[in-house]
């Protein structure tokens, strides 16, 4: 697993922490399980999906009754990323200020990485 002791692996910001409380109350989800796969123009793509059981590989952030489950593959990749959620008249949605991304797409959606 990629961690440092006493630090979590991604920070959630209070907008987020709301949504995904909201989202895991709807249907009784444990929480979002966050990773990374291949895909888009940039190469790499963010995924979320709801979680009802939490896997034991999967680093668990915890933050004002939020819950995140980081994908093990994935956790190199979002090490010190936070993550937001924004509203605005067009479209709202989670958003990754991830420190790692050395390149992204025009459309937001499809990132890069560095060389590891």
């Amino acid at each position: 697993m990629f961690s440092i002791p006493g630090k979590q692996a991604v920070t959630i910001t209070p907008r987020a922490s709301a949504q995904i409380v909201k989202l895991m109350q709807k249907d009784g989800h444990q929480g979002l399980r966050i990773g990374v796969k291949k895909g888009g123009c940039a190469g790499m793509e963010y995924t979320m999906d709801y979680v009802d059981s939490v896997d034991p590989m999967d680093e668990v952030v915890e933050q004002d009754g939020a819950r995140v489950m980081i994908a093990p593959m994935a956790q190199m990749f979002l090490f010190g990323t936070e993550i937001d959620y924004e509203t605005s008249l067009l479209e709202s949605g989670f958003k990754f200020n991830n420190p790692n991304v050395t390149e992204a797409c025009g459309c937001g959606e499809s990132i890069k990485f560095a060389e590891m």
